[in-house]
């Protein structure tokens, strides 16, 4: 006879393990799906990798700076290896974690890869047997691969995504270049600089980050380019190539140049990860390479809902867990707890950015009159003890109403600040409001006072500004 489940859910990634447990505690008999390793991409090849990577890299930049808090001594080295070991040390406790956590929660979790035939009906093929599984509903999170962009000698030898990186296939290069300016190439960027690489960073929009908030993009180009990090802009990759090694020939402002390294990382973007999950005859509207689903996470097969990267919105680990709780929910015929409209992004780099809300271009686009409060963090107790760089913390207000709109922060801890000024976003505060709170000294979240109250000119650690 064949299991019948309440819910189903195809991807054990930060949005399907989520959503597994989350239906195991409002009472659903719940599945889950995975056909490589649990934590999916997040843990095995992305977020985790990657910030682990950072975090013991940044130890390289600490020791170089040691001297000038007095401290000295002579031996440094790097054991490149020993660094991989801690990655998958790190990423293996979690995974033990999350296993721990969705067998105590009663989720049954099938090895294979799902391919749903049937509106309630999952096939699960894994070392050649085939197993069928039945459900009310399915919920699909199966992520996103990497995209591969359509350059001759994409497939040579030492050319390679963040996937084969961060799973171990790649190795400590003399030069590295890296295609595509965005936040993950950016961030393999630092890492690889403070291993000692080489870096070329090749874009093809006029500048890195161009998502994000011009100065922050600005501000991190500067701090890379002091590192020794080569940045080309509105630069098209032509051709790869292999002599003595590789060499990438690219359009830099309408004029053909060549650039020559041992490792060539492609990081373009990532695509929705659908390849086989449909059967024969089953489609579900599509928008673009995406899943195409309406306010409850629902596809146009009734039954079937799908979350985080598969679907269109921000490729991001808490954005695909926030969304499978509250697909859960709708599920379950709830109010959604979480509000998903306010999702911050967030890049590890030294010093941290992360962002919320609208920045300051945004919000006019969408019709504000703003008022700006800004601090720059090389006047802050705790980013000059800590050795911090130079950076800043912004605040985006609504003009009469004094309603936050939007935080955008390039600072040391900046990633454990943002959640503030996200629920100040969420809950509608105003800069007021986040004046009012008394913040310990010395921290960095001083900062967020002096800025929420230089919107009114009243910040007291900002040089008055010069009336005209």
């Amino acid at each position: 006879m064949m299991d019948k489940y309440d819910l189903i859910v195809i991807g054990s990634g930060p949005g399907g393990y989520v959503a597994a447990i989350k239906a195991a505690k409002l009472g659903k008999r719940t599945a889950l799906i995975e056909k490589r390793d649990i934590g999916g991409t997040c843990l095995n090849r992305g977020c985790i990798p990657t910030k682990t990577l950072m975090h013991s890299t940044r130890f390289l930049s600490e020791a170089r700076s040691m001297e000038e808090a007095g401290i000295s001594f002579t031996g440094i080295s790097l054991d490149y290896d020993k660094l991989m070991e801690r990655k998958d040390e790190v990423v293996a406790r979690i995974q033990k974690g999350i296993e721990g956590l969705l067998k105590g929660n009663g989720v049954t979790v099938l090895q294979g890869a799902a391919c749903i035939i049937d509106p309630g009906l999952v096939k699960i093929e894994a070392n050649g047997d085939r197993t069928d599984i039945q459900a009310d509903n399915i919920l699909i999170a199966t992520g996103s691969v990497p995209l591969i962009p359509n350059i001759p000698g994409k497939d040579l030898e030492n050319v390679f995504t963040s996937d084969h990186l961060l799973s171990g296939q790649a190795r400590l290069y003399n030069k590295l270049i890296i295609i595509g300016g965005g936040v993950i190439g950016v961030e393999m960027a630092s890492i690889y600089n403070e291993l000692g690489c080489d870096v070329e960073i090749i874009e093809a929009m006029d500048r890195i980050l161009s998502g994000m908030d011009k100065e922050i993009s600005q501000s991190i180009s500067m701090g890379l380019k002091r590192k020794g990090v080569t940045i080309h802009t509105r630069a098209k990759v032509t051709n790869i190539k292999e002599s003595d090694g590789l060499v990438c020939e690219y359009i830099e402002k309408d004029k053909p140049k060549t650039s020559q390294a041992d490792g060539i990382l492609l990081s373009v973007g990532r695509q929705a990860n659908t390849e086989g999950l449909f059967g024969q005859g089953l489609s579900p509207e599509m928008d673009g390479s995406c899943i195409k689903v309406n306010a409850d996470f629902e596809t146009s097969i009734p039954g079937v809902y799908a979350i985080g990267d598969v679907i269109r919105g921000k490729q991001l680990a808490h954005a695909a867990s926030a969304q499978g709780i509250v697909a859960v929910e709708r599920i379950c015929g709830l109010t959604p707890s979480i509000d998903l409209e306010i999702i911050p992004s967030c890049i590890y780099t030294a010093p941290e950015v992360a962002t919320v809300g609208m920045d300051e271009a945004e919000a006019k686009e969408a019709g504000y009159q703003v008022k700006v409060g800004k601090y720059p963090m090389l006047g802050n107790s705790k980013t000059l003890l800590s050795m911090g760089e130079r950076g800043f913390i912004k605040l985006v207000c609504q003009a009469d109403t004094g309603r936050i709109l939007g935080a955008q922060l390039l600072c040391d801890r900046a990633t454990d600040m943002i959640g503030e000024l996200g629920l100040a976003i969420s809950k509608k505060l105003t800069s007021k409001d986040l004046a009012s709170i008394i913040r310990p000294h010395p921290t960095y979240e001083e900062a967020i006072t002096e800025a929420a109250d230089d919107i009114e000119g009243m910040a007291i650690h900002i040089m008055p500004r010069r009336v005209l």
